[in-house]
């Protein structure tokens, strides 16, 4: 093996210039904080067209087996990088009229990116864990930015201690895995794994403990407690970049760890993730109905959209992890508008987080309200839109692999489920507003981004099919699939 770095010629460029952006903004007046936000949108979109020029079908190995580049890194890569680019714009104004428009905001979002490239490409069980805690420092601290606000640093502590429990039992699994196998390379433990009994009861010891730090990671159900809490609590504009590219870091771990690296195992595993996966569709669903918060709503909503991308990883067939990674890609998507939707709302001593908020948002500001019914209709899965094909995709998967009866439970919750975001749609459209005051001028190239965000779930109905293709090649591309 060679050292190679030229894969990673995209994770030390963000590197490289978060250092660079924390030194420039030192020198900054506070009115020229837009220069940062300039540098960071910058490096992200130079990161994603470098991504795309070394885009690829074959699979390339560097640092000397660590980190692989594929098809699967690059299209999630390229997916991570824009979405942040727009996270960060939606944040501007929001930010600036709350006091942390500031260089750090931006250079701890540069970092996390840097974590989730590397979670992304991960060949090794260290390099998967140095990039997960480097994505979870930088959230953290993110969380708890607003340092006045007890709401924030309550969320960052609970997020801390529930990750820290998470991690703890991340190591201990790869440890159990390390005593088996000898080795912390995916590959070499996936043929180790193999060799081994399925019913051996050290290795499924192992697999449950790092099953249970991925669904700690996702906020799974039961693991999920963290999850509705550092929603509510954390800045808008930090709650809106959690939910959006971490989402995908997560599953690129999944699929690295559990379809990949235990692969072997699917039959102890498979029934593990079905619990999981129904557990989070049901009770995010059930309980999201109770909220009155529309950020809390949300974070239950987020937690039955992790229990549909686990129903295709569950499958253990390329089919279903293609939809499982078309799900992902969509719910970031979408959810980046929903979130966004809030941000833009939200005005100086006001967060437009509670439902109450959105009552008669029709009489006052038809264009909004029609960007959120869009958002929420795809949210639900309502046809004709992109979340309708996500989940018909995930569904096809689970059905094709004889699932049949997961798959009714889950339909059978998403009707469940479509209720609260109709009760959304009833407040814009059928009450009378709360509140006569008028919203503070938003700048116009976050309104226009915003709208191009949520026309964009119908606008894009003619290119799912070649969107679903490319899912389906990165997932063939997959070392783990083409080696022996």
């Amino acid at each position: 093996m060679q050292l190679n770095l030229t894969p990673l010629v995209p994770e030390l460029f963000i590197a490289g210039m978060a250092c660079v952006i924390l030194v420039i903004d030192l020198y900054l007046k506070a009115g020229q904080r837009a220069v940062t936000l300039v540098l960071s949108v910058l490096t992200l979109v130079v990161a994603a067209v470098l991504n795309i020029m070394d885009f690829s079908t074959e699979t390339v190995i560097a640092m000397n087996g660590m980190f692989v580049d594929d098809a699967f890194a690059g299209v999630l890569k390229i997916s991570i990088s824009l979405i942040t680019a727009v996270v960060f714009i939606y944040s501007r104004d929001y930010a600036t009229k709350r006091d942390f428009f500031r260089g750090e905001y931006f250079v701890l979002g540069l970092f996390a990116v840097v974590g989730m490239f590397v979670m992304v490409s991960s060949r090794h069980l260290l390099a998967l864990y140095l990039g997960l805690e480097l994505l979870s420092l930088c959230l953290y601290t993110m969380v708890a930015f607003r340092r006045d606000s007890a709401w924030s640093s309550e969320a960052a502590m609970k997020y801390f201690v529930l990750g820290a429990i998470g991690s703890g039992m991340m190591l201990y699994g790869m440890s159990i895995l390390y005593g088996l196998t000898g080795s912390l390379d995916m590959q070499e433990i996936r043929i180790a794994v193999s060799q081994h009994p399925s019913s051996d009861p050290v290795l499924v010891l192992g697999l449950i403990f790092v099953l249970v730090s991925m669904a700690f990671k996702l906020g799974a159900v039961p693991f999920h407690m963290w999850v509705p809490d550092v929603y509510q609590g954390a800045p808008t504009a930090v709650t809106l970049f959690v939910s959006t590219a971490p989402k995908i870091a997560a599953f690129a771990m999944m699929i690295r760890l559990l379809a990949g690296t235990l692969g072997g195992l699917h039959e102890a595993w498979g029934d593990m993730v079905i619990v999981l996966s129904l557990l989070s569709i049901g009770i995010g669903n059930t309980i999201a109905i109770a909220q009155v918060n529309l950020k809390r709503m949300l974070a239950y909503s987020a937690i039955s959209h992790m229990g549909f991308m686990l129903l295709g990883i569950l499958t253990g067939t390329p089919g279903g992890y293609s939809a499982a990674m078309f799900y992902v890609l969509v719910y970031a998507f979408v959810g980046m508008g929903g979130f966004g939707m809030i941000v833009l709302m939200s005005r100086s001593g006001f967060e437009a987080e509670e439902m109450g908020d959105w009552k008669g948002l029709n009489k006052t500001h038809p264009w909004y309200a029609f960007l959120m019914l869009l958002l929420m209709i795809s949210m639900a899965g309502i046809p004709p839109t992109i979340g309708f094909f996500a989940k018909l995709t995930v569904f096809q998967a689970v059905v094709e692999a004889g699932l049949i009866w997961v798959a009714v439970v889950a339909v059978l919750f998403t009707v469940v489920g479509a209720f609260y975001y109709l009760r959304v749609i009833k407040l814009m459209y059928f009450d009378e507003p709360e509140s006569e005051a008028p919203l503070v001028q938003t700048p116009r190239d976050i309104r226009f981004l915003l709208g191009v965000n949520a026309c964009a779930v119908v606008l894009l109905l003619p290119f799912i099919a070649p969107l679903q293709t490319l899912c389906i090649g990165a997932v063939d591309g997959l070392a783990f699939l083409i080696s022996p």
